[in-house]
């Protein structure tokens, strides 16, 4: 999508393990103009996450100060 167009935004959401990933994913990959954005989280990265792969990891101070900072 072109950046002066409005776009939609889609949320997927269901518990942990049922497969989320895999059908955006897909999604993305099939549907042209169609992005995943890659959320900032100040949790600790859990077995076979990689930054900024799966997630933006940051440390609750940076995610505090990005706050701050609008």
């Amino acid at each position: 999508m072109s950046s002066s167009r409005r776009g939609l935004l889609f949320i997927v959401s269901a518990p942990s393990g049922t497969g989320k990933t895999t059908l955006v994913e897909r999604l993305v990959k099939e549907t042209p103009g169609l992005r995943m954005s890659r959320s900032y989280t100040s949790r600790a990265a859990r077995s076979g996450e990689r930054h900024g792969v799966d997630y933006n990891f940051i440390t609750r101070q940076e995610f505090d100060a990005m706050v701050r900072e609008g």
